[in-house]
């Protein structure tokens, strides 16, 4: 059974990828600024929205199962080598496919797998857990009733979202859905810290954009991005926290279409 996935716009391909426990609705807010530029695939990932189940077989690495099902989805698709563009997992698999000759350009926003200290891998997934155990006690009645206000939408996506006041009440209650209904890929991906170590070719234009305000995977870890992408233009999002395309739709739109230009 094939990932789900949805096609906006006109112009070279675009393929979107959101982070753990989001949806592929995750890019709504930047989609009027990219699809009179750009056909964007905004896809949900295995195990999350309306994909199947994440299955991984004999002990195989979640992380890798993912890009497997991924790369698949773009042969299904007819794309040799497309644009990509990540958040944190989403950005962590997008260079993970540029690794496997699968990209043209990578844009990866707060990227997962470059940890620049032993505390943060526990503390993300702490926050995950901790995120997981409110939605158990909210009933959906609840949440939605959270999502229509500004301070609801703040108890519910203070960890990764700067900006709360910009997210739709829609979005929000979706979200937060979204993310309870993904809690056994969740587990799955949380057993062990990501960990980039792929090797993106040369020719592969790579850009990293971190929310200057992440407090999931703060930007201290672009350093470490540095290191291992020294070829990557690296650029700031003023005023944006780890899931930036509500906070500033426009910036990252405009860093999104500046990464994907050849």
């Amino acid at each position: 059974m094939s990932l789900a996935y949805e096609r906006h716009g006109d112009g070279p391909e675009l393929v979107l990828l959101h982070g753990v426990g989001h949806r592929r609705q995750a890019w709504d807010a930047v989609l009027p600024m990219l699809t009179p530029h750009r056909t964007v695939i905004t896809v949900d990932l295995p195990g999350h929205g309306d994909s199947p189940a994440l299955e991984t077989p004999d002990g195989t690495d979640p992380v890798d199962e993912m890009g497997e099902e991924l790369s698949g989805l773009l042969d299904e698709l007819g794309l040799e080598k497309p644009n990509l563009g990540g958040n944190s997992l989403g950005g962590a698999l997008a260079l993970g496919l540029a690794a496997r000759g699968r990209a043209a350009t990578v844009t990866g926003l707060s990227p997962a797998g470059f940890w620049s200290s032993s505390w943060q891998f526990p503390y993300a997934k702490a926050v995950f857990k901790t995120m997981q155990a409110s939605g158990k006690t909210m009933n959906p009645r609840l949440t939605t009733r959270l999502a229509h206000s500004t301070a609801g939408r703040a108890v519910i996506d203070a960890a990764i979202v700067a900006r709360p006041s910009r997210m739709t009440a829609e979005q929000a209650a979706g979200d937060a859905g979204a993310f309870f209904r993904a809690r056994d890929a969740i587990d799955q991906i949380l057993k062990e810290p990501i960990a980039f170590t792929g090797i993106v070719p040369d020719d592969v234009k790579v850009t990293i954009a971190w929310g200057a305000k992440d407090h999931l995977l703060p930007k201290s870890q672009a350093r470490i991005a540095k290191r291992h992408l020294p070829n990557a233009r690296f650029v700031l999002l003023p005023g944006c926290g780890h899931v930036p395309m509500t906070d500033d739709p426009r910036l990252v739109a405009r860093v999104l279409l500046d990464g994907s230009s050849s």
